[in-house]
């Protein structure tokens, strides 16, 4: 067994502070390791990454169709959202479309990450809705397909035929039984999976273009709306969105909890899958910088590129004390 190798180095003066280590795997669309780093048969929860996965019932039933979603509805059900205005709204109108209300989703409430909205709460002493939740565009796809299919309310149930949806599709893009679930923050099922299995979906859902049925159909529309959509995918000032606006359409990112992070690059037919096994964020978006620059889909000396890799440490008073830097065998 392989174990998790050295990513990203964290320096302070001439001191090397911190180090995070993890897994990754680079995957072409025959399935095929391009590169890895660590294990990539490391079992892993592939938490909000997988997202686009648990989306595809959604179009491949036709209950997308049926309800006249469009690019943006999709990519709030590929998103894990920063709870803004611009999201709550739109989540909000997609299930009134449905007749259904909050109380309808089974994602719980969370305060926006979004400051704005945030402060809008507490200055007028409101709670937050489960439309603030970063999941809640997920749910209300899971909450049409539940709809589409004539099913009872509660979607989140492992046995519901939403979740077995789910589960078909994500052991058919990841070509891997699943050994098992974890229930998420959102209260779905998260599917298990080996990193190759992820990073092979990932590649999977870059080739769909080229393919013609409805699977491959859905997954192509899936990963449009993320890369037309940056702004709902994730929303200011998130990495998500900072990195599919600066590769301008060259690929779609999604990263998911405890330090996950997936690229789908289209032009390329590349799948890209890594976790950082202590779950640091700040570490996973450095790391899927340094691949993305790897790949020649960012340049080094980008603005967006200096904010995840060789980014300053500042301390309080703004005082740069050090960086976040890739290790070396990330640039290749």
């Amino acid at each position: 067994m392989t174990s998790p190798i050295p990513m990203v180095e964290i320096w302070r003066g001439p001191l090397l502070e911190s180090l995070h280590s993890g897994h990754a795997v680079i995957c072409d669309a025959k399935g095929n390791i391009r590169r890895s780093w660590g294990n990539p048969q490391a079992t892993i929860y592939p938490r909000s990454s997988a997202k686009m996965i648990q989306a595809l019932p959604l179009v491949t039933s036709g209950a997308a169709a049926k309800f006249g979603l469009g690019s943006e509805q999709l990519a709030l059900a590929c998103a894990s959202h920063n709870g803004a205005e611009m999201h709550t709204r739109r989540v909000n109108d997609w299930i009134k479309q449905l007749g259904l209300s909050d109380q309808d989703l089974r994602c719980g409430t969370q305060l926006p990450n979004d400051i704005p909205a945030r402060n809008a709460l507490i200055k007028t002493d409101r709670a937050p809705c489960q439309a603030h939740n970063n999941c809640s565009g997920k749910h209300a796809g899971f909450l049409t397909l539940t709809k589409h299919l004539g099913a009872t309310p509660e979607y989140i149930d492992p046995d519901h035929p939403v979740q077995k949806a789910a589960l078909d599709a994500f052991e058919y893009v990841t070509d891997e039984t699943s050994p098992g679930f974890g229930i998420d923050g959102c209260s779905a099922p998260n599917f298990v999976t080996s990193l190759h299995g992820l990073a092979r979906a990932m590649a999977w859902f870059a080739s769909a273009h080229q393919r013609t049925d409805t699977t491959s159909r859905a997954a192509n529309s899936l990963v449009n709306a993320m890369i037309t959509h940056p702004e709902l995918v994730a929303g200011e000032p998130r990495a998500c969105t900072n990195l599919m606006r600066a590769m301008r359409g060259k690929a779609a990112v999604k990263t998911g909890a405890e330090a996950v992070f997936v690229a789908i690059i289209p032009e390329q037919k590349l799948g890209v899958a890594l976790k950082i096994t202590d779950g640091a964020t700040r570490a996973s978006e450095c790391a899927i910088t340094a691949l993305l620059v790897s790949l020649g889909l960012l340049h080094r000396s980008d603005p967006v590129v200096a904010q995840y890799m060789n980014a300053p440490l500042l301390n309080r008073r703004k005082i740069n004390c050090g960086s976040i830097r890739p290790t070396q065998t990330l640039l290749f």
